[in-house]
């Protein structure tokens, strides 16, 4: 792959600076001009873009689509819609005491951003930030993950195409690639990976004051209440295997990490799940292939602790040549042992056996706070429970990642799983600056806001503060002290 000479990040990021302030990002016909060409790389290269992720990943064209190219495109005209509206200044009330005036909160763009994506979802972490950064008015460094060599280097072919060239620009290279972007001034930082790299973001950020907005991993339960309807309990089957499984074989941060579900009811499950997975992955191509060498040798790892190991019901085979791990079911490995203490990020699936499900939201709120929270169930007072009892990203009930897809929600963590949150008017929000505008007329001039100071004016400022005009006017009269 070929990389940016790091001796040239300095004129790059100054280079950007100039465009900036030159004040064309910042009109709207240019960010509508960013977004529909977005689009158009997206629906022009989408063969381009399908070979990139089977080359790094292995993903069916059918599976790229969903998760990278058509979740975008949607998502990039949702904000076209919406773009005028959301860059629109909001009025906000103020007192009777200041009239006349005019309070506004106008939206302004941050300046020059800077985005990292990840390996997982090589474009579509990468694209769907940039659109929120662009449709805020923002120049842009977009730094590829490494990891994703074909699609990095697509990115970098195909933005100067479809995009300003001079205030969008796409850096490949290595982690000391990143490490030297680091080291200069930005107006916003958007890193997603893991925690390890993100505190070496902050840390770096730190000696500028850059602001850093962190999508970090976690290991997302799923608490399954047991559903009388057969129907019902395959479609939460479907789902679930969907969003562990299926979803880069479990290499997704919002993927489910392990399951929660009542001793009485894991056998049923289990079974379910076997029976399901045989149906859904028919051919070797249903499944993306692990990353890399080390992402199997670490997955491996996870087993060969035999108390880990003799817990595996169904799956655990393991081919180092292609890189693939059947999908892998365990009950009840050691709470203690790395599986369950490390996010798992593939196709290995703990279930963990509680005696009653409302148990799980003790367990749930024994772990750091997750990006997501998922659970199957039909009990209203279970899911308010969770709502108010739980800390996470998000909650999501009888489906999974699923909400990853609704720009109407905000994504993004609390706590260890990250902070900072996009998607849809999120994503504009987090690459905007919303200033607070005050526009007050000279015709009115109250002096008692000024010294010398007496018990007179302590007393007028305390009915402004409270709102009482009628006794501010009587007082102002001197009709009342």
């Amino acid at each position: 792959m070929p990389e940016t000479p790091a001796l040239g990040l300095g004129s790059l990021v100054s280079g950007l600076r100039e465009v900036y302030r030159s004040g064309r990002t910042r009109e709207l016909a240019w960010r509508r001009s960013q977004l529909k060409g977005l689009i158009s790389l997206l629906t022009e290269k989408e063969e381009e873009i399908f070979d990139a992720l089977r080359d790094d990943l292995g993903k069916h064209r059918t599976e790229a689509f969903r998760d990278e190219v058509g979740v975008v495109v949607k998502s990039v005209k949702h904000t076209l819609q919406n773009l005028e509206k959301w860059a629109a200044p909001e009025k906000a009330p103020t007192p009777l005491v200041s009239f006349p005036a005019t309070a506004l909160v106008v939206p302004e763009p941050l300046g020059v951003v800077l985005i990292f994506s990840c390996w997982n979802l090589p474009l579509g972490l990468a694209l769907e930030p940039l659109s929120g950064a662009l449709a805020a008015g923002n120049a842009v460094v977009l730094k590829p993950s490494e990891l994703a060599p074909s699609t990095a280097a697509f990115l970098a072919a195909n933005i100067p195409r479809y995009l300003d060239s001079d205030a969008v620009k796409a850096v490949l290279g290595a982690p000391e690639v990143g490490e030297k972007l680091m080291e200069h001034r930005w107006d916003k930082v958007l890193f997603t990976g893991g925690a390890r790299v993100g505190r070496i973001i902050m840390t770096k950020a730190a000696k500028h004051l850059t602001p850093v907005a962190l999508e970090l991993g976690s290991k997302c339960p799923c608490i399954v209440d047991w559903l009388d309807s057969k129907r019902d309990s395959q479609v939460a089957v479907n789902r679930i295997i969907g969003a562990k499984w299926s979803t880069c074989a479990g290499q997704a941060c919002i993927a489910i990490d392990y399951i929660l579900v009542e001793e009485q009811f894991a056998p049923i499950l289990i079974e379910l799940l076997k029976s399901t997975l045989k149906r859904f992955f028919t051919k070797p191509e249903d499944m993306p292939r692990i990353m890399n060498d080390k992402q199997f040798n670490r997955l491996s790892g996870l087993l060969e602790d035999h108390k880990v190991s003799r817990s595996v019901v169904h799956g655990g085979d393991m081919d180092p040549k292609t890189l693939s791990i059947e999908p892998t079911i365990l009950l009840n490995p050691p709470l203690d042992s790395d599986i369950m203490t490390e996010e798992i990020f593939g196709p290995l699936l703990p279930i963990i056996t509680v005696k009653t499900i409302k148990d799980s939201i003790e367990f749930v709120n024994s772990k750091p706070k997750p990006l997501a929270t998922y659970a199957f169930t039909r009990n209203e007072a279970l899911k308010q429970r969770i709502i108010k009892e739980t800390s996470s990203g998000s909650v999501t009930f009888n489906d999974a990642i699923v909400q990853y897809g609704l720009e109407s929600l905000p994504f993004g963590g609390v706590g260890q799983s990250g902070f900072g949150q996009y998607h849809g008017k999120y994503s504009f929000e987090m690459f905007s600056h919303k200033k607070a505008v005050l526009k007050r007329s000279l015709l009115i001039e109250f002096m008692f806001r000024y010294p010398p100071w007496d018990d007179r004016k302590l007393g007028l400022l305390r009915h402004v503060f409270r709102y009482d005009y009628v006794s501010l006017f009587l007082a102002l009269l001197g009709l009342r002290r």
